[in-house]
């Protein structure tokens, strides 16, 4: 286990990672054996009955079935009716292992005890909103400014796509300039300027249905690690509005599913500086997962402003929030407060219940290690599963960065883009989408839950005898791919 504070015990070299997802979007397809495939769909006719029929009493009521993205499983959503741990129960009963995590938010394991006691005692105590001050808002924000080295004010609102759009706002405001750049294949909330180049670099608007063109007029987009293409459009900007914001994922865009280079952060700084715009690192997955202080402390790099989520609330709802310096936040004051400010809000922003449980969950975090224990974890799965894809003879990457493991057998982010040929482009990017789907179900039927069958979020729950267990279940898997 890591002595240093942080869940990475060593920074991946990015060149023979990038070198290897080049080598799987090349060849064919890997398929599940059609006779295993067939066997794991019949796992959720026949082991989650109960599941499929509230799936389809949903569809009457709720589009698509279910209400959350990371929910769309195939060949239909598993309905679940328990978290403990290192594991989830499904309404029919069936147990799995849980990398899943919620989508990152529990570094220490799902419902840990002491956060649910403490949030039973306050609901008891005033309920879970007030719409007034309480002093969990207080202890929160005071936590958070003590471990994260740029965050001297904290202002908490209802998500992480609120507060991109808060802190957007805020650099515009401060630096009296106008354009965002974010880095292709970054997902920085569902906000109309932020619906752009998702997931895969150089789709643009690709997928902005329903958002006027003018929305992103402001808003664009350099290829991962490609420090000079910054530089480029921050000089071009001068004679266009000017830079706003440099926005990114410090670890890489999608959670580190395309690395970046460890000096690039630092270089993004240094132009940010140059060019007079405000440094914005989303840590929305990587604040108190990669360690108390962040990616930025591990980086040694300081941002102007922080956009945290997830954990800030320990798995509660209404987690999100902008941290920054003093200078910058007085432009968030709430109340009767400051002069100049831009327009944030929410009812059931810092609501009592949301701080009390995000309070406990970070002192929790920095009392027992857990960034330490869930990069352990990390380290000791993506080691298990790079010995199997050599011992089946796959074409598989897996990295990971501590806590965050990344397991790729399908390449459906790193097709690269021909716009002479996008049509064969996009069908290759579709019928890779369609095989990830398929490897997350037989990982779901093995007993794991994963997100979108290609990234794992470890927790402290996540002890070896976890470990070992899940490498057995993908074993299952991987020994049944077609070559």
């Amino acid at each position: 286990m890591s002595k240093t504070g942080f869940s990475i015990s060593e920074y991946h070299d990015i060149k023979p990672i990038y070198k290897k997802l080049e080598h799987l979007v090349s060849l064919p397809l890997q398929h599940i054996a059609p006779e295993q495939m067939e066997k794991y769909l019949e796992y959720f006719e026949t082991k989650c009955s109960k599941s499929k029929a509230m799936m389809e009493q949903g569809k009457k009521y709720i589009p698509g079935g279910v209400q959350h993205n990371l929910a769309f499983n195939y060949p239909f959503p598993i309905a679940f009716t328990k978290a403990e741990g290192a594991y989830l129960y499904d309404i029919d009963g069936n147990r799995y292992i849980d990398f899943l995590q919620a989508g990152g938010p529990t570094v220490l394991g799902s419902n840990y005890e002491l956060v649910k006691q403490k949030s039973i005692e306050l609901i008891n105590e005033c309920g879970p909103s007030t719409g007034l001050f309480h002093e969990y808002e207080l202890k929160l924000a005071e936590i958070i400014c003590r471990h994260m080295p740029s965050v001297d004010m904290f202002r908490m609102l209802g998500s992480g796509t609120e507060a991109v759009m808060g802190a957007l706002r805020l650099a515009r405001l401060v630096t009296g300039k106008k354009k965002i750049i974010k880095m292709g294949g970054a997902y920085h909330g569902w906000s109309d300027q932020m619906v752009y180049s998702l997931r895969i670099p150089g789709t643009f608007i690709f997928d902005a249905k329903g958002i006027p063109f003018a929305s992103s007029w402001h808003t664009q987009s350099v290829a991962p690690n490609n420090i000079k293409a910054l530089e480029w459009t921050m000089r071009a900007n001068q004679l266009r509005g000017g830079t706003a914001a440099v926005i990114l994922e410090p670890m890489g865009p999608e959670s580190g599913t395309y690395p970046l280079y460890k000096e690039y952060c630092q270089q993004a700084r240094e132009l940010c500086d140059k060019y007079g715009a405000l440094l914005i690192f989303d840590e929305v997955v990587t604040a108190f997962r990669i360690g108390m202080s962040g990616a930025q402390g591990y980086l040694g790099v300081t941002p102007d402003l922080t956009i945290f989520g997830k954990v800030v609330a320990g798995g509660y709802p209404s987690a999100g929030g902008i941290g920054g310096k003093r200078e910058y936040m007085q432009g968030l004051a709430a109340g009767l407060e400051g002069g100049k400010k831009v327009k944030v809000g929410g009812t059931m922003a810092a609501n009592p219940l949301s701080c009390c449980a995000g309070y406990h969950t970070l002192a929790e975090i920095e009392r027992t290690q857990a960034c330490e224990k869930a990069g352990y974890a990390g380290d000791r799965i993506t080691r298990g599963l790079n010995t199997l894809i050599e011992q089946y003879k796959l074409p598989y990457i897996a990295f990971n960065q501590g806590a965050i493991v990344h397991l790729e057998t399908a390449g459906t982010l790193y097709v690269k883009l021909n716009y002479l040929k996008i049509k064969s482009a996009l069908k290759e990017i579709d019928a890779r989408k369609k095989l990830m789907e398929q490897m997350g179900a037989a990982f779901m039927a093995e007993g794991i839950v994963t997100l979108a069958g290609s990234r794992l979020y470890m927790s402290m729950a996540d002890t070896d005898p976890v470990i070992d267990d899940a490498l057995n279940r993908f074993e299952n898997v991987f020994k049944h791919i077609n070559k």
